[in-house]
């Protein structure tokens, strides 16, 4: 079955990005010279999705008129020969439907609140779900999130998630997966944040997942967990125990998160270090600084 659709979580606070993030939501602050949540959206498309849903907070408007063309700005930029600084947006907007929902306020706080704020939009259909605050850096901008979805198509599963190995000192800040031994991508059991002793890997799942409409009747049902939010870990869990469920390892630590200020000036960093036309001086700046 063709996947077309793509819903991105970005109904968060972002606390950790206060006071800026009063002004606008987190998935807004730059990665260089585009905001976080465009990588997002260019990465799905380059997978094929054309159908994208971004989950805002309520009242919350700033993702979606940053994403809706503006004529008069258009108009200042073509009279004044600048139209190339909005040629990202305008490639969006020519291959992909972008739509926007509010997250149901009656739904309890978590990073699976989205999914079941966008019953309508799903509907039947397989999708990928990603956390809007996770980044994936490749070369080849699209390439992994592909290969997910061949994954999820060839073993005709309930869910994919991408997974990554992250340091075993780190795993409490994530969710940790037990695999098959016997079929080493197979998930058994996904726990979220427990301590390193109690962990079955060194393997965490990232924001990207290719699903089945299965997972909604299991959010449906599912009580909420650690800090009485409602964990998309938890739904996988669940999935791993019933269903089919796998993981595919990113290549070459290509997740990154942007949560917190540190990570995200690390994605600063090596999308800067990526970029040919700033990426020399960037190195000297650095060199400079006599680390």
């Amino acid at each position: 079955m063709t996947i077309t659709k793509a819903l991105i979580a970005a109904a968060g606070r972002g606390t950790r990005f206060l006071p800026v993030v009063k002004q606008y939501p987190k998935e807004l602050v730059p990665i260089l010279s585009k905001p976080n949540i465009q990588y997002l959206v260019e990465e799905a498309i380059a997978a094929g999705l054309t159908d994208i849903c971004i989950v805002q907070r309520p009242g919350e408007k700033n993702i979606e008129k940053y994403f809706t063309p503006d004529p008069e700005l258009e108009k200042y930029l073509s009279d004044n020969n600048k139209l190339q600084y909005l040629e990202s947006l305008k490639d969006i907007w020519s291959k992909a439907k972008l739509s926007f929902i509010d997250q149901d306020p009656s739904l309890p706080y978590g990073n699976a609140s989205p999914a079941l704020s966008a019953l309508d939009f799903i509907g039947s259909d397989p999708f990928v779900y990603m956390f809007g605050d996770d980044l994936t850096v490749e070369d080849n901008v699209g390439s992994y999130l592909s290969d997910l979805i061949k994954l999820f198509q060839d073993k005709s599963a309930d869910i994919v998630s991408a997974v990554q190995q992250v340091p075993i000192e780190e795993i409490h800040l994530y969710s940790s997966i037990q695999f098959d031994p016997s079929d080493p991508q197979r998930m058994l059991k996904v726990v979220e944040k427990v301590p390193k002793e109690e962990a079955p890997s060194n393997f965490t799942q990232l924001g990207r997942f290719v699903v089945s409409p299965k997972m909604l009747e299991v959010l449906k049902v599912l009580p909420t967990g650690q800090g009485n939010e409602l964990w998309w870990t938890d739904g996988v869990n669940k999935l791993a125990q019933t269903g089919l469920a796998y993981g595919l390892e990113s290549p070459q630590n290509a997740w990154m998160t942007t949560g917190d200020p540190l990570r995200w000036l690390k994605a600063n960093i090596r999308y800067a270090l990526m970029d040919n036309s700033i990426k020399d001086n960037l190195k000297e700046y650095l060199k400079s600084l006599n680390l």
